[in-house]
Protein backbone atom coordinates (compact mmCIF):
# COMPACT_ATOMS: atom_id res chain seq x y z
CA UNK A 1 0.00 0.00 0.00
CA UNK A 2 1.45 3.34 -1.04
CA UNK A 3 2.19 5.74 1.78
CA UNK A 4 0.00 8.83 1.77
CA UNK A 5 1.93 12.09 1.66
CA UNK A 6 0.00 15.19 2.60
CA UNK A 7 2.70 17.51 1.23
CA UNK A 8 3.49 16.78 -2.40
CA UNK A 9 7.11 17.92 -2.25
CA UNK A 10 9.36 17.53 -5.26
CA UNK A 11 12.27 15.15 -4.71
CA UNK A 12 15.68 16.78 -5.03
CA UNK A 13 18.62 14.36 -4.91
CA UNK A 14 21.85 15.27 -3.19
CA UNK A 15 24.71 16.55 -5.39
CA UNK A 16 26.55 13.20 -5.20
CA UNK A 17 23.36 11.25 -5.99
CA UNK A 18 22.65 13.63 -8.87
CA UNK A 19 26.12 12.98 -10.29
CA UNK A 20 25.57 9.21 -9.98
CA UNK A 21 22.17 9.42 -11.72
CA UNK A 22 23.77 11.31 -14.60
CA UNK A 23 26.80 9.00 -14.66
CA UNK A 24 24.87 5.74 -14.92
CA UNK A 25 22.98 6.95 -17.99
CA UNK A 26 26.07 6.04 -20.00
CA UNK A 27 26.45 2.26 -20.41
CA UNK A 28 30.09 2.64 -21.45
CA UNK A 29 30.82 4.57 -18.27
CA UNK A 30 29.20 1.84 -16.17
CA UNK A 31 31.24 -0.87 -17.88
CA UNK A 32 34.43 1.14 -17.34
CA UNK A 33 33.45 1.69 -13.71
CA UNK A 34 32.89 -2.05 -13.23
CA UNK A 35 36.34 -2.83 -14.69
CA UNK A 36 37.88 -0.17 -12.47
CA UNK A 37 36.20 -1.70 -9.42
CA UNK A 38 37.61 -5.09 -10.47
CA UNK A 39 41.14 -3.68 -10.40
CA UNK A 40 40.41 -2.13 -7.00
CA UNK A 41 39.33 -5.54 -5.69
CA UNK A 42 42.46 -7.14 -7.14
CA UNK A 43 44.61 -4.46 -5.51
CA UNK A 44 43.11 -5.22 -2.10
CA UNK A 45 42.66 -8.99 -2.31
CA UNK A 46 45.49 -10.10 -4.64
CA UNK A 47 47.30 -12.16 -1.93
CA UNK A 48 44.05 -14.03 -1.24
CA UNK A 49 43.07 -14.51 -4.89
CA UNK A 50 46.48 -15.72 -6.13
CA UNK A 51 46.72 -19.54 -6.01
CA UNK A 52 50.55 -19.53 -5.78
CA UNK A 53 53.34 -17.40 -4.44
CA UNK A 54 54.35 -15.22 -7.41
CA UNK A 55 58.07 -15.83 -6.82
CA UNK A 56 57.99 -19.61 -6.25
CA UNK A 57 59.73 -21.50 -9.07
CA UNK A 58 58.71 -24.93 -10.36
CA UNK A 59 61.33 -26.52 -12.60
CA UNK A 60 58.86 -29.24 -13.61
CA UNK A 61 56.45 -26.70 -15.13
CA UNK A 62 58.48 -24.34 -17.33
CA UNK A 63 56.74 -22.35 -20.08
CA UNK A 64 53.43 -24.17 -19.73
CA UNK A 65 50.81 -22.64 -22.08
CA UNK A 66 47.54 -21.16 -20.75
CA UNK A 67 44.68 -23.47 -19.79
CA UNK A 68 42.80 -22.82 -23.05
CA UNK A 69 45.70 -24.21 -25.10
CA UNK A 70 45.97 -27.90 -25.92
CA UNK A 71 48.91 -28.56 -23.62
CA UNK A 72 47.67 -26.25 -20.88
CA UNK A 73 46.42 -27.22 -17.45
CA UNK A 74 43.81 -25.72 -15.14
CA UNK A 75 46.38 -25.80 -12.33
CA UNK A 76 48.11 -22.86 -14.09
CA UNK A 77 45.31 -20.83 -15.63
CA UNK A 78 47.58 -18.41 -17.52
CA UNK A 79 50.48 -20.84 -17.85
CA UNK A 80 53.99 -20.41 -16.44
CA UNK A 81 57.04 -18.37 -17.40
CA UNK A 82 60.63 -19.40 -18.14
CA UNK A 83 61.31 -19.93 -14.42
CA UNK A 84 58.23 -22.04 -13.81
CA UNK A 85 56.37 -19.27 -11.94
CA UNK A 86 52.59 -19.11 -12.17
CA UNK A 87 51.65 -16.28 -14.55
CA UNK A 88 48.14 -15.83 -13.12
CA UNK A 89 49.50 -15.22 -9.61
CA UNK A 90 52.19 -12.90 -10.93
CA UNK A 91 49.65 -10.95 -13.01
CA UNK A 92 47.41 -10.41 -9.96
CA UNK A 93 50.32 -9.17 -7.85
CA UNK A 94 51.64 -7.05 -10.74
CA UNK A 95 48.22 -5.37 -11.15
CA UNK A 96 48.21 -4.74 -7.41
CA UNK A 97 51.61 -3.03 -7.49
CA UNK A 98 50.99 -1.01 -10.66
CA UNK A 99 47.44 0.13 -9.88
CA UNK A 100 47.89 0.54 -6.13
CA UNK A 101 51.11 2.52 -6.49
CA UNK A 102 49.48 4.78 -9.08
CA UNK A 103 46.53 5.55 -6.80
CA UNK A 104 48.84 6.40 -3.89
CA UNK A 105 51.14 8.67 -5.85
CA UNK A 106 48.24 10.48 -7.58
CA UNK A 107 46.66 11.15 -4.18
CA UNK A 108 49.93 12.58 -2.83
CA UNK A 109 50.48 14.67 -5.97
CA UNK A 110 46.88 15.92 -5.72
CA UNK A 111 47.24 17.07 -2.10
CA UNK A 112 50.62 18.75 -2.62
CA UNK A 113 49.66 20.25 -5.98
CA UNK A 114 46.39 21.71 -4.73
CA UNK A 115 48.15 23.24 -1.71
CA UNK A 116 50.89 24.85 -3.82
CA UNK A 117 48.45 25.90 -6.54
CA UNK A 118 46.21 27.57 -3.99
CA UNK A 119 49.14 29.51 -2.53
CA UNK A 120 50.23 30.58 -6.02
CA UNK A 121 46.69 31.60 -6.98
CA UNK A 122 45.81 33.53 -3.84
CA UNK A 123 49.13 35.38 -3.49
CA UNK A 124 50.63 38.10 -5.62
CA UNK A 125 54.13 39.43 -6.05
CA UNK A 126 57.58 38.30 -7.18
CA UNK A 127 57.48 34.89 -5.46
CA UNK A 128 54.18 34.00 -7.07
CA UNK A 129 55.41 35.18 -10.48
CA UNK A 130 58.62 33.10 -10.25
CA UNK A 131 56.65 30.02 -9.19
CA UNK A 132 54.19 30.48 -12.04
CA UNK A 133 56.91 30.79 -14.70
CA UNK A 134 58.80 27.80 -13.29
CA UNK A 135 55.68 25.64 -13.37
CA UNK A 136 54.81 26.77 -16.90
CA UNK A 137 58.27 25.67 -18.06
CA UNK A 138 57.92 22.28 -16.35
CA UNK A 139 54.51 21.76 -17.96
CA UNK A 140 56.20 21.78 -21.37
CA UNK A 141 58.31 18.71 -20.48
CA UNK A 142 56.66 15.24 -20.66
CA UNK A 143 56.12 13.63 -17.26
CA UNK A 144 57.92 10.44 -18.27
CA UNK A 145 61.05 12.38 -19.24
CA UNK A 146 61.00 14.21 -15.90
CA UNK A 147 60.55 10.89 -14.09
CA UNK A 148 63.48 9.30 -15.98
CA UNK A 149 65.75 12.23 -15.09
CA UNK A 150 64.77 12.06 -11.41
CA UNK A 151 65.23 8.27 -11.28
CA UNK A 152 68.64 8.66 -12.92
CA UNK A 153 69.58 11.00 -10.06
CA UNK A 154 67.99 9.09 -7.16
CA UNK A 155 68.57 5.57 -8.40
CA UNK A 156 66.34 2.72 -9.55
CA UNK A 157 63.60 1.08 -7.53
CA UNK A 158 59.84 1.26 -7.08
CA UNK A 159 59.98 3.85 -4.27
CA UNK A 160 62.25 6.17 -6.26
CA UNK A 161 60.13 5.77 -9.40
CA UNK A 162 56.99 6.63 -7.41
CA UNK A 163 58.71 9.71 -5.97
CA UNK A 164 59.83 10.72 -9.45
CA UNK A 165 56.31 10.42 -10.88
CA UNK A 166 54.88 12.37 -7.94
CA UNK A 167 57.32 15.21 -8.61
CA UNK A 168 56.46 15.04 -12.31
CA UNK A 169 52.67 15.16 -11.71
CA UNK A 170 52.64 17.93 -9.09
CA UNK A 171 53.15 20.78 -11.64
CA UNK A 172 50.00 19.72 -13.50
CA UNK A 173 47.86 19.91 -10.38
CA UNK A 174 49.51 23.19 -9.39
CA UNK A 175 48.86 24.68 -12.83
CA UNK A 176 45.18 23.71 -12.93
CA UNK A 177 44.55 24.75 -9.33
CA UNK A 178 46.36 28.07 -9.71
CA UNK A 179 44.33 29.06 -12.77
CA UNK A 180 41.06 28.08 -11.11
CA UNK A 181 41.82 29.91 -7.86
CA UNK A 182 42.90 33.04 -9.75
CA UNK A 183 39.61 33.18 -11.63
CA UNK A 184 37.58 32.57 -8.48
CA UNK A 185 39.43 35.27 -6.52
CA UNK A 186 38.11 37.86 -8.99
CA UNK A 187 34.47 37.03 -8.30
CA UNK A 188 32.12 38.97 -6.06
CA UNK A 189 31.39 36.23 -3.54
CA UNK A 190 35.10 36.06 -2.61
CA UNK A 191 35.09 39.84 -2.07
CA UNK A 192 32.07 39.47 0.18
CA UNK A 193 33.86 36.77 2.17
CA UNK A 194 36.86 39.02 2.64
CA UNK A 195 34.66 41.94 3.72
CA UNK A 196 32.99 39.57 6.16
CA UNK A 197 36.40 38.97 7.78
CA UNK A 198 37.02 35.42 6.50
CA UNK A 199 40.62 34.21 6.51
CA UNK A 200 42.35 32.92 3.39
CA UNK A 201 42.09 29.32 4.62
CA UNK A 202 38.36 29.67 5.29
CA UNK A 203 37.82 31.24 1.87
CA UNK A 204 39.59 28.31 0.23
CA UNK A 205 37.97 25.59 2.36
CA UNK A 206 34.40 26.91 2.35
CA UNK A 207 34.11 28.85 -0.91
CA UNK A 208 36.74 27.73 -3.46
CA UNK A 209 37.33 24.02 -2.74
CA UNK A 210 33.68 22.89 -3.21
CA UNK A 211 33.71 24.40 -6.70
CA UNK A 212 36.93 22.58 -7.59
CA UNK A 213 35.43 19.11 -7.37
CA UNK A 214 34.81 18.79 -11.11
CA UNK A 215 38.31 20.03 -11.96
CA UNK A 216 40.04 17.75 -9.44
CA UNK A 217 37.97 14.70 -10.39
CA UNK A 218 38.75 15.02 -14.08
CA UNK A 219 42.42 15.92 -13.49
CA UNK A 220 42.85 12.98 -11.10
CA UNK A 221 41.56 10.45 -13.64
CA UNK A 222 43.91 11.83 -16.29
CA UNK A 223 46.82 11.78 -13.83
CA UNK A 224 46.00 8.19 -12.80
CA UNK A 225 46.20 6.93 -16.38
CA UNK A 226 49.48 8.84 -16.89
CA UNK A 227 50.86 7.38 -13.64
CA UNK A 228 50.04 3.81 -14.70
CA UNK A 229 51.76 4.30 -18.05
CA UNK A 230 54.80 5.97 -16.45
CA UNK A 231 55.24 3.29 -13.75
CA UNK A 232 54.94 0.56 -16.39
CA UNK A 233 57.37 2.38 -18.70
CA UNK A 234 59.96 2.81 -15.93
CA UNK A 235 59.55 -0.85 -14.99
CA UNK A 236 59.95 -1.87 -18.63
CA UNK A 237 63.17 0.19 -18.86
CA UNK A 238 64.43 -1.52 -15.67
CA UNK A 239 64.36 1.83 -13.85
CA UNK A 240 61.33 1.09 -11.70
CA UNK A 241 60.34 -2.01 -9.73
CA UNK A 242 63.19 -4.47 -9.28
CA UNK A 243 63.02 -8.22 -8.64
CA UNK A 244 61.47 -9.81 -6.58
CA UNK A 245 58.78 -7.07 -6.79
CA UNK A 246 56.27 -8.04 -9.50
CA UNK A 247 55.07 -5.17 -11.70
CA UNK A 248 53.37 -5.13 -15.11
CA UNK A 249 56.05 -3.15 -16.97
CA UNK A 250 58.85 -5.21 -15.43
CA UNK A 251 56.97 -8.41 -16.36
CA UNK A 252 56.83 -7.24 -19.97
CA UNK A 253 60.56 -6.57 -19.98
CA UNK A 254 61.41 -9.94 -18.43
CA UNK A 255 59.29 -11.78 -21.02
CA UNK A 256 60.93 -10.29 -24.13
CA UNK A 257 63.47 -13.12 -24.39
CA UNK A 258 60.74 -15.74 -24.81
CA UNK A 259 58.24 -13.55 -26.67
CA UNK A 260 58.15 -15.78 -29.76
CA UNK A 261 57.90 -19.11 -27.94
CA UNK A 262 55.52 -17.84 -25.20
CA UNK A 263 53.59 -14.84 -26.54
CA UNK A 264 51.04 -15.01 -23.72
CA UNK A 265 53.72 -13.70 -21.34
CA UNK A 266 53.71 -10.45 -23.32
CA UNK A 267 49.98 -10.33 -24.11
CA UNK A 268 48.63 -10.66 -20.56
CA UNK A 269 50.55 -7.83 -18.82
CA UNK A 270 50.08 -5.60 -21.87
CA UNK A 271 46.34 -6.29 -21.91
CA UNK A 272 46.10 -5.45 -18.19
CA UNK A 273 47.83 -2.10 -18.73
CA UNK A 274 45.58 -1.35 -21.69
CA UNK A 275 42.45 -2.29 -19.72
CA UNK A 276 43.48 -0.15 -16.74
CA UNK A 277 44.11 2.95 -18.82
CA UNK A 278 41.01 2.44 -20.97
CA UNK A 279 38.68 1.97 -17.99
CA UNK A 280 40.10 5.03 -16.21
CA UNK A 281 39.67 7.19 -19.31
CA UNK A 282 36.10 5.96 -19.84
CA UNK A 283 35.22 6.67 -16.20
CA UNK A 284 36.87 10.08 -16.42
CA UNK A 285 34.90 10.99 -19.54
CA UNK A 286 31.67 9.72 -17.97
CA UNK A 287 32.34 11.69 -14.81
CA UNK A 288 33.08 14.82 -16.83
CA UNK A 289 29.80 14.45 -18.74
CA UNK A 290 27.85 13.77 -15.53
CA UNK A 291 29.25 16.88 -13.86
CA UNK A 292 28.54 18.99 -16.94
CA UNK A 293 24.95 17.73 -17.19
CA UNK A 294 24.41 18.31 -13.46
CA UNK A 295 25.40 21.94 -13.86
CA UNK A 296 23.13 22.35 -16.89
CA UNK A 297 20.10 20.87 -15.12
Amino acid sequence: MAQFNLYQEEYHPSPIMHIWLEFKRSHFALVGFAVLLLFCVITILAPLLAPYDPNVQNTNAILLPPAWEGNGTIAHLFGTNALGQDVFSRTLHACRITFGSSVILVFIALVVGVALGTLAGMNRGVKSSILNHLLDSLMAVPTLLIAIIIVAILGTGLANSMLAIILALIPQFVHQTRNFVREEMKKDYILLDRLDGASSFRIFWKSILPGMFELLAVQSTLALSVAIIDISALGFLNLGAQSPVVELGASLSQSLEVAYSAPWLIALPGFCIFLMVLSINIVGEGLRSALRNRLIH
